[in-house]
């Protein structure tokens, strides 16, 4: 039986995307990939056109910042692909949304989707950070991660490109 939420995190680099990419072509299409990141300087514009090559041309593609829950109730066939909830965080942040109320609608619609796999960042496993925006958002983060953690179906920590099953089956 194939999971039918997938949560992948991981460190910077450890290959979350690539492990999320692989599991989703494991499972039939379509493929829809949402992207939570904004173009707001050249090298996030960098980033994003490496990730948008390393999908392919077969992907559709929502960018959504911050309202992703809508796109996540209506996805009933296929796999939809959520990358990631640190900038979904982050821009939630940014922008004084309230961060349990957002990471409560997502896990509504989680219940009602179709296939969907999240990548999210691993953030707790450094030093503490030295300042109080850096300490909230790395509590907020480590919040949410568990709160997807226990809604999804599959759970695998990514180090050295390498995966963790945490929990469930692919």
């Amino acid at each position: 039986m194939t999971a039918r939420v997938s949560f992948i995190l991981g460190g910077a680099r450890s290959g979350k995307s690539a492990r999320a990419l692989a599991l989703a072509a494991a499972a039939p299409g379509p493929y829809t990939f949402l992207a939570t990141a904004e173009a707001l300087d050249e090298e996030m514009a960098d980033r994003i056109g490496l990730h948008k090559a390393e999908r392919g041309p077969e992907w559709g593609l929502i960018e959504e910042p911050l309202d992703i829950a809508p796109a996540v109730q209506a996805h009933k066939n296929g796999v939809l692909l959520i990358d990631c909830l640190t900038l979904w965080l982050s821009n939630l942040m940014h922008h004084e949304r309230l961060v349990e109320v957002e990471s409560a609608r997502l896990i509504d619609a989680l219940s009602g989707a179709g296939r969907v796999i999240l990548v999210s960042n691993e953030v707790g496993l450094a030093i503490a950070p030295e300042n109080a925006l850096a300490r909230r958002f790395r509590d907020a983060q480590g919040r949410l991660n568990q709160t997807v953690a226990a809604a999804a179906d599959h759970v695998e920590f990514i180090a050295a490109g390498l995966p963790l099953t945490l929990k469930g089956q692919p």
